[in-house]
C-alpha cells in the first residue's frame, strides 16, 4: 500500500488571514447608557473623543449597531477585547 502526498495550490500567504481590514462593531443593548458607551469608546478608539463617542451611540441607539474601529485584525482583536470588558455588547468582528 502506497502513500501519496497530494499538494494543493497556494491561495495566500502566511499571515494573510490578519491582513486587510476588519471591523469592530457595537450593538445596541438595554443595559448601557449613553453615557457608559460614549466614554468606553472615547477610551478604547484611537482617535474618538466623547462628542465623537455620543454621536456613535447615537448610530448604535438608532440603527442598531455601528462600526466604531476598522483595520487590521490584531487590533481589531484587541478594541473589541477591550470595549467588551467595558460592559459593551459587540458582534463578531467582520472582515471588510
Amino acid at each position: 500500500m502506497s502513500t501519496e502526498t497530494i499538494e494543493r495550490p497556494r491561495v495566500g500567504g502566511p499571515g494573510d488571514d490578519l491582513g486587510g481590514n476588519w471591523r469592530v462593531i457595537v450593538l445596541n443593548d438595554n443595559h448601557n447608557t449613553f453615557d457608559s458607551v460614549a466614554a468606553a469608546l472615547s477610551r478604547v478608539v484611537p482617535g474618538v473623543s466623547l462628542d465623537q463617542g455620543y454621536q456613535i451611540a447615537d448610530r448604535i441607539h438608532n440603527s442598531g449597531q455601528a462600526i466604531v474601529w476598522t483595520g487590521q485584525k490584531e487590533p481589531a482583536e484587541h478594541y473589541r477585547e477591550l470595549l467588551k470588558e467595558a460592559g459593551l455588547t459587540m458582534a463578531p468582528l467582520e472582515r471588510g
